[in-house]
């Protein structure tokens, strides 16, 4: 069965998601090639991207950049996580909204204390951005580090949980 695609627009631009019958596959920002993510995901999983709607993933992405929601109900499709990094990026998902965690802190979590290195490249090829909350995790000087989207973005998803955002809606 083809994976499914859509775009929708965001109040930090368009973002390409991806699913199939499993759940979301891939979330990606406009500033990566849209087309070339499609292309690098059909070569990975070996399947035909096709256009089409991904419902409850559209709804509550809306939801969260209206202010409306605070944690996700989505089904996730986990086939482009593997290893360590798989480890960390589910560890990713018991960071709660409006909070944060340093890559050390994070790094203990999943049993690894003194990968820190190995645990920002978990967060750093997290395929499933904002849902899975990388954009949580900090340096431990409380600065931001790096993040696929960008670093104003990661600051916007960070003002937007903590009340100082313009929500969209």
């Amino acid at each position: 069965m083809p994976l499914s695609w859509t775009t929708i627009d965001s109040p930090i631009g368009e973002l390409l998601l991806v699913g199939s019958p499993e759940g979301v596959v891939r979330i990606a920002f406009e500033c990566e090639d849209l087309d070339d993510v499609r292309r690098n995901i059909s070569d990975r999983t070996g399947e035909q991207l096709e256009p089409g709607p991904l419902g409850q993933a559209e709804k509550q992405l809306a939801e969260y950049f209206a202010g409306q929601r605070r944690e996700f109900n989505l089904p996730l499709d986990w086939r482009l996580s593997t290893g360590f990094r798989a480890q960390v990026q589910r560890a990713l998902t018991g960071i709660a909204y409006g909070e944060t965690q340093t890559y050390g802190q994070l790094a203990q979590r999943v049993g690894s204390p003194t990968a820190v290195r190995a645990v920002g490249s978990g967060c750093a090829t997290n395929p499933l951005p904002i849902v899975v909350p990388c954009h949580r995790v900090l340096r431990s000087d409380g600065s931001l580090g790096g993040y696929r989207g960008g670093l104003e973005i990661k600051q916007y998803l960070l003002k937007l949980e903590s009340g100082n955002a313009p929500t969209s809606g």
